[in-house]
């Protein structure tokens, strides 16, 4: 499984992501686009990003009943993306309802993962708030163990998790980290993260990150720290 950094490309307007990808003028970075910008632009951003030469993350993590899930993961297999999710937390009923909507007629679809728990999530959160009582890794674990029996092709976790999700679930089965900062840098809502070094030692295979590269002063420069650090080992 080959390592890649995916940009969080959380901005709120088509103006806004252009005006940012522009910057970018011999890398083609792995791009996310998540519910702010996809429900302020709607599908019509997927398709102007990708004809860009961008690979695609729609990060929209449906959780619903099996059937909406289904009909929903229907109409998102017609955009060319390579990536989409699902929470764990729907089951592995709606999971097996996501790929079978997600797969097209000729059998193809993109990768399709579940969130385990949000690196937003605290233990303390889990337990007080959402009546949780299993540790978080063993909440993970458990949740991705579901989605490998579901047919998903991996999970979003913290990159702290990573290593043990590929234990549990085997090598091929992707782990794609958002939580990851610079040292040093400002963790803002994240609870559970790391730095691109220490998530490639963890065996994460992809990173997600956000306002590490979007909010720096030569964004360039710093995703291509991130691929330094991730993919290349240096």
């Amino acid at each position: 499984m080959g390592k890649d950094v995916i940009i969080a490309c959380d901005f709120s307007s088509r103006e806004e992501v252009l005006d940012f990808l522009g910057k970018f003028k011999e890398e083609k970075p792995f791009v996310k686009i998540g519910m702010e910008l996809f429900y302020a632009e709607g599908p019509e951003i997927v398709r102007t990003i990708k004809a860009m030469g961008h690979r695609i993350f729609l990060d929209l993590k449906l959780h619903d009943i099996p059937n909406t899930v289904k009909k929903a993961m229907s109409v998102l297999s017609g955009l060319d993306i390579d990536m989409c999710n699902v929470h764990a937390a729907g089951t592995k009923a709606m999971m097996r309802a996501a790929v079978e909507g997600l797969t097209r007629p000729d059998g193809t679809r993109p990768l399709l993962i579940a969130v385990t728990q949000l690196t937003s999530t605290s233990e303390e959160m889990m337990r007080g708030e959402l009546l949780i009582g299993a540790p978080v890794k063993e909440t993970v674990m458990h949740y991705a163990k579901n989605a490998m029996e579901a047919g998903l092709d991996g999970v979003v976790c913290s990159p702290l998790e990573a290593g043990e999700v590929h234990a549990a679930c085997g090598e091929r089965f992707i782990t794609v980290t958002p939580g990851v900062r610079f040292a040093g840098g400002d963790v803002g809502d994240q609870k559970r993260v790391t730095t691109p070094e220490r998530a490639r030692e963890l065996g994460a295979d992809y990173i997600v990150v956000g306002r590490p590269v979007t909010q720096d002063a030569d964004p360039v420069a710093a995703y291509l720290r991130c691929v330094d650090a991730f993919v290349r080992g240096k």
